[in-house]
Parts: C-alpha cells; sequence; structure tokens
C-alpha cells in the first residue's frame, strides 16, 4: 500500500529566471503567487440538422499572466527587466516557479516561457502604518508547463 500524500503548503515557493544560457537564477522569494493557469479556446459549430446540441472544437491555449508580489528587496534584477522593455530593448525571459515542500526540497515547478514584465507596481507608502513596503510584478508569457521534480 502506497504512503499517504500530504497536500503541499502553498507558502513555500521559490522564483528563478533563466537567462540566455539555460542557467536558472533565485530572483527572490515572494509572498504571493497568482495566474498559474490556462484555457482552452473552443469554436462552436452549428451543424444542420442537428437541433440538440452545439459542437465544439479545441482550438488554443491561452495563458494569464503571472503576478509575484514581494517585500521590496534592494536586489535590482526584477526592476531592471521591467526597465529594459520600457527603454525599448524587450528580453524575453524563461523562469520557474518553484514549490517546496516543508524541507525546502522542490517537488513541483511550473515553467513559464517568452516572458515579459508588462507590470511593475511599488509599494504604497504609509508613514503611519507599519506593513512591509510590497512591489508586484505581472509577467506576460507565451505557454506555461507543470513538472514533478523527483
Amino acid at each position: 500500500m502506497p504512503g499517504r500524500e500530504d497536500p503541499l503548503p502553498a507558502f513555500n515557493f521559490v522564483v528563478q529566471l533563466i537567462d540566455s544560457a539555460g542557467a536558472a537564477r533565485t530572483v527572490a522569494g515572494f509572498s504571493e503567487c497568482s495566474g498559474l493557469g490556462s484555457t482552452l479556446e473552443v469554436q462552436e459549430y452549428q451543424e444542420g440538422g442537428v437541433n440538440d446540441r452545439v459542437r465544439k472544437f479545441p482550438t488554443r491555449f491561452t495563458y494569464g499572466n503571472i503576478t509575484l508580489k514581494r517585500g521590496l528587496a534592494l536586489d535590482p534584477l526584477l526592476w531592471t527587466w521591467h526597465e529594459e522593455l520600457l527603454r525599448g530593448r524587450a528580453t524575453r525571459r524563461d523562469g520557474l516557479i518553484l514549490l517546496l515542500n516543508e524541507a525546502r526540497q522542490p517537488v513541483l515547478a511550473w515553467k513559464w516561457e517568452r516572458g515579459l514584465p508588462v507590470r511593475w507596481s511599488g509599494p504604497a507608502l504609509n508613514a503611519q502604518a507599519s506593513e512591509a513596503a510590497v512591489e508586484t510584478l505581472e509577467i506576460a508569457h507565451e505557454r506555461l508547463q507543470r513538472f514533478r521534480i523527483t
């Protein structure tokens, strides 16, 4: 009988950017990641003589933007990537989101392909609050894959 597998904690993950040589670099720890999903578009076809249904044919997948939130850090890598796009020197980057187990070992990964940093927002600053300064990066991409790390 196989052993029980508990659900993985959602709070333990890291984000890596892959450079042109294929090397992955951990860019930061993030407090939140959303947008890991895909949607299959379908084309509807109303077939003549078939009045009890509309045929649906798969066309292509679309992917939502990945949104990453983290406490503001001094490492400028993500800001620099976004700023390059502002200056017209767009660099598409692949990246990984690694979900870690309780021992901080990667067990699941999502890889995005040909990502662009389409939105960056800085922290809301308030002298009367004691919250961490949080920045948000939104990445548009062309493909998302999920795989298990053994």
